[in-house]
């Protein structure tokens, strides 16, 4: 089976071409491959297809454009309803959108790398699997959302393909493409500077002058900027007659890399460098301090993954808050943004189940050695876990890759899931401290301050309901308690109904004993969330949590959850800590004696208020560990 989105949406099986009737389906579809293996929420497909103004019998209209896809795509692809959403499986299918990031990939990272050959071949293979602009013939609300991020990565590609040719001197057959890329593009500024390096090697050094000064115009008139670095730098390059701006000399172009055993880097071999992260939020908001922290320890000290010697130690970051609090999110959000410091490749994996247990390693390592290139796993009762377990080191070892493991909840887990050597970094998400992990370094994630709140609310929401409302606004931020999710929801719930006064959210939100009701939107639900940790507790930590909305909303010590308890101060402490460790309560400091301070969440306090005597059952344990040792 073969997926097309760039250009006319299509779909190939063995048969020939299959017949996607009608924008709608066209764009059902789209949005499925799109997802990458995610589940599509109801409310995202709504969006999709009728954009703010959705029928009244959208729920049924989407059943049957499934139905009907289900249909036309037969056997070879599966749609599976999850939950309050639907989930494309197309695992043998080749999608094209994927093959044009995977080839792109591999020709920017050959780029960076001097392989210039390599990286021209790449990077033309990718760009020739558009057929025309991509997403062309579905809904204009979906076009609006997701055609401008594949156009951009396009133009990227394409700007890295004309790069590794000029770097091949090349640069005497590029000046017409050149000139007409400019011509349809004036503010790329990267497309200007390489017409200016193609007409300089042509000794048209006057042209190259004219280009530069006719860009800087054209953004003063229409932008109000000056140009950026690297336009300066190429006319000033031109000006000085820089020899760094001549053309390469025969024999000069390529660079063949060699690893510390004499052998050709990961780099070099070709369809093994894996691509598995999803895609990044679009209105990350906040987290500034963290990530901005996280990358500037992330990626290695020297380009390519080079390291200082033996003693270097593996990168290794958990991040950790609460439910909801937005772990995943930074992580996904900081891995796309160091990417390119890890050219042999990013993984990534989920590591629970849709009820929020944890999965089973051997069924997350078969999908990463595959991603590896190993290809010979198989079922999962066909290979030990210590061989898999064994591989996966053997295939991460010395390369320099970005693994993201997500959602982490058992250690046992992870011990199976690190790469071998020490060129790769981790980031690790989880609710939980991992205490027997040694060399990790925890970030811990705390509640959105009131002003990145608004920040993010505008984000999903809109500003001008802002704008129009901003008393309103301030009370939805309130009651979200700067839980990003609680945030994400009420934003779409806003969105949703764009008739509708923030004011009518913010009313609903403030009866305490209604608001968790309340935050719950498509498959998105805050009391959901705060649940799956709850799972985790033993009996004992569930009756503690149930007790503390007695003690209300401020920080208090483990004496006087003792009294509440009728538990001496150092089992009420002990106890007290397990739920901090689960991240159901918070450490906000000490009182004027150095007592631990504790306090719950105000969205958990509302979650524990709501439990009843045996409503939540405890999870039991689900993984054991790797055989093959720590």
């Amino acid at each position: 089976m073969k997926l097309q989105l760039l250009g006319n949406i299509g779909a190939v099986n063995a048969d020939g071409s299959v017949v996607l009737a009608g924008a709608k389906v066209r764009t059902a579809l789209a949005a499925l491959v799109l997802a990458r293996g995610w589940t599509v929420p109801d409310s995202t497909l709504s969006s999709a297809l009728w954009g703010w103004n959705p029928p009244g019998t959208k729920t049924a209209q989407l059943y049957t454009y499934m139905s009907r896809l289900r249909g036309l795509l037969g056997p070879e692809v599966e749609l599976v309803r999850r939950q309050s959403g639907y989930l494309l499986r197309a695992e043998d299918a080749v999608v094209d959108v994927l093959e044009f990031e995977r080839l792109a990939a591999e020709g920017a990272r050959a780029l960076r790398d001097r392989h210039f050959e390599r990286a021209g071949r790449q990077l033309a293979l990718s760009l020739r699997l558009w057929q025309g602009r991509a997403l062309a013939d579905v809904t204009e609300h979906f076009a609006n959302a997701e055609r401008p991020r594949l156009e951009e990565a396009r133009a990227v590609a394409l700007e890295d393909r004309l790069e590794a040719d000029l770097a091949m001197g090349r640069h005497r057959e590029l000046i017409p493409e050149l000139t007409g890329l400019v011509h349809a593009f004036p503010v790329r500024e990267r497309l200007r500077a390489q017409l200016m390096t193609a007409l300089y090697r042509c000794d048209r050094q006057s042209d190259a002058l004219a280009v530069y000064h006719h860009g800087r115009q054209l953004l003063a008139d229409e932008l109000g900027v000056d140009p950026g670095a690297t336009l300066s730098a190429t006319y000033y390059a031109v000006l000085n007659n820089d020899p760094a701006l001549a053309a390469p000399a025969p024999g000069a172009t390529e660079a063949v890399h060699i690893d510390a055993r004499g052998a050709p880097s990961a780099a070099d071999a070709p369809g093994s460098v894996p691509a598995m992260l999803p895609p990044e939020v679009g209105d990350f908001t906040g987290r500034q301090r963290e990530a901005t922290e996280l990358l500037r320890l992330l990626p290695p000290e020297h380009p390519g993954g080079a390291v200082d010697g033996p003693t270097r130690r593996p990168r290794r970051f958990l991040l950790t808050g609460m439910a909801g609090i937005g772990k995943s999110t930074l992580a996904v959000h900081v891995a796309h943004t160091a990417a390119p410091a890890f050219p042999d490749g990013h993984l990534y994996a989920d590591l629970t189940d849709g009820d929020g247990s944890a999965k089973d390693p051997r069924t997350v390592l078969v999908p990463l050695l595959r991603a590896l290139g190993d290809d010979a796993p198989g079922s999962l009762t066909d290979v030990e876990l210590t061989e898999l377990v064994q591989r996966y080191r053997t295939r991460t070892a010395g390369r320099a890759l970005l693994v993201v493991l997500d959602n982490l909840v058992s250690e046992l887990q992870l011990d199976a899931l690190l790469p071998g050597g020490s060129r790769s970094a981790v980031i690790v998400t989880s609710r939980m401290h991992l205490a027997a992990t040694p060399g990790i370094h925890p970030v811990l994630l705390e509640p959105l301050r009131p002003g990145e709140s608004l920040a993010l609310l505008e984000a999903v929401a809109g500003p001008e309901r802002l704008v129009r409302e901003p008393d309103a606004a301030r009370d939805v931020v309130t009651y979200c308690a700067g839980l990003p999710l609680a945030l994400r929801i009420a934003g779409a719930r806003l969105a949703a109904r764009p008739r509708l006064p923030m004011a009518w959210l913010a009313a609903r939100l403030a009866e305490p004993a209604a608001r968790l009701g309340e935050l719950r939107y498509g498959g998105l639900s805050v009391a959901e969330s705060v649940a799956r940790s709850a799972r985790q507790l033993d009996e004992e930590s569930l009756a503690v949590l149930r007790a503390l909305p007695g003690l209300g909303g401020r920080p208090f010590t483990s004496r006087e959850a003792a009294a509440l308890l009728g538990r001496g101060p150092a089992e009420a402490e002990r106890m007290l800590e397990a739920l901090a460790d689960a991240r159901l309560l918070e450490l906000p400091g000490t009182d004027e004696r150095g007592w631990p301070l504790y306090r719950c969440p105000e969205l958990v306090r509302l979650f524990a208020d709501s439990l009843g005597e045996g409503a939540l059952a405890p999870a039991g344990p689900s993984v054991r560990p790797a055989e093959s040792g720590r």
